[in-house]
C-alpha cells in the first residue's frame, strides 16, 4: 500500500523544483510564487493524482508533473480567492495571505503565473504521450475555467454582492461542484489518464470523485463552525461571519457529518468494484472526508 506521508514528501519536492527559485526580469514575482505554492497545505489534490495513477499500474514518478500542474491551479485560485475583491482573508495555511505578505497588484500576478505555469508543466510532462498531454489539459482547463471552478467563485461572488444567499440545498450542491467539485475530480480524472485507463474505469473514477468532491465540500462547511483558527490555519468561522448559507445550515451540523459519510461509503463502494487493489485510494478518500483541518 502507498506511504501518503512519503508520497507527500515526494510531491513537496516536485513543487519546489517546479517553481523558479528566482528571475532576472521580476524576481519578487518569483519570490511571491514560491510563498503561495510551497506555502503548506493538504496536498489532497495531487496526492489523488499520484495514488490514482499508481494504482493503475503507471509509476509515481509518471505523474508528478501533472499532480503539480493541478497544485498550482489549486494555490492560484486561493491566491485570488484571498483578495480583498473577493473574500478579503488575512490568513491562509498559518500565514498572512499573499496580497498581506506582498502587496495586491502582485498577489493578482502570482494567479496569472501559476495558472498558465500549470498549463506549461501538463504540455511538457516526461513519459506520457503527445495525446495523453493534451487530454490532461484540457480536463484541467474544463475544471478550472468558465465552466468549472471560476464559475463557481463567480455564482458565489454575485450571490454576495447582491446580498443574497443560496436558496435551496440543490443550488448549493451546484455551486460547490463547480468551486471545488470540479478541480478533484480532474485530479482524479488526470491519474486515469496518466494510467491509460479504460473508458469504463475512467467512468467510474469520475463517479467517485463527484462523491469525494462534495464530501469533502461538507466537511470544509463543518470544520469552519468545529475547528479553531489555528487548526485550519485560515479564519474559522468566516462562513458564519458572512452569513452564507452552507451544508451545515441546510441540514445541521450532525447530519451534515453523517451526509459526508454516506458519501464516502459510496464511494468506497464504487472503489471496491474497480480491478487491482484500490486500498490506497480507499485510505486517501477517507482522509479527505475524516480529516481535522
Amino acid at each position: 500500500m502507498t506511504d501518503l506521508a512519503a508520497l507527500k514528501e515526494s510531491i513537496e519536492t516536485a513543487l519546489a523544483d517546479s517553481i523558479p527559485a528566482t528571475s532576472h526580469i521580476a524576481p519578487r514575482l518569483a519570490q511571491a510564487m514560491r510563498y503561495a505554492l510551497l506555502g503548506g497545505g493538504k496536498r489532497l489534490r495531487p496526492l489523488f493524482t499520484c495514488v490514482v495513477a499508481g494504482t493503475f499500474g503507471a509509476p509515481v514518478e509518471r505523474a508528478l508533473a501533472a499532480a503539480c500542474a493541478v497544485e498550482m491551479v489549486h494555490a492560484y485560485s486561493l491566491v485570488h480567492d484571498d483578495l480583498p475583491a473577493m473574500d478579503d482573508d488575512n490568513l491562509r495555511h498559518g500565514k498572512p495571505t499573499v496580497h498581506v505578505a506582498f502587496d495586491e497588484w502582485t498577489a493578482v500576478l502570482v494567479g496569472d503565473a501559476l495558472l498558465t505555469l500549470a498549463f506549461e508543466t501538463l504540455a511538457t510532462m516526461p513519459e506520457t504521450s503527445a495525446e495523453q498531454r493534451l487530454q490532461c489539459s484540457l480536463l484541467l482547463a474544463r475544471a478550472a475555467g468558465w465552466q468549472g471552478m471560476v464559475a463557481g467563485q463567480a455564482l458565489d461572488m454575485g450571490l454576495a454582492a447582491a446580498d443574497a444567499n443560496v436558496q435551496d440545498l440543490a443550488t448549493l450542491e451546484t455551486l460547490h461542484a463547480a468551486k471545488t467539485g470540479a478541480l478533484i475530480r480532474a485530479s482524479i480524472e488526470l491519474g486515469g489518464v496518466i494510467a491509460a485507463v479504460d473508458t469504463a474505469t475512467l467512468t467510474s473514477l469520475r463517479r467517485i470523485a463527484d462523491h469525494v468532491g462534495l464530501a469533502f465540500q461538507i466537511m470544509d462547511d463543518v470544520l469552519d463552525v468545529t475547528a479553531s483558527t489555528e487548526t485550519l490555519g485560515k479564519p474559522a468561522g468566516s462562513d458564519v461571519r458572512g452569513n452564507k448559507q452552507t451544508f451545515v445550515t441546510f441540514l445541521g451540523l450532525d447530519a451534515a457529518r453523517q451526509r459526508a459519510e454516506g458519501l464516502m461509503t459510496e464511494a468506497h463502494a464504487l472503489l471496491a468494484a474497480l480491478p487491482g487493489d484500490t486500498n490506497a485510494l480507499r485510505a486517501l478518500t477517507t482522509l479527505a472526508v475524516r480529516r481535522t483541518f
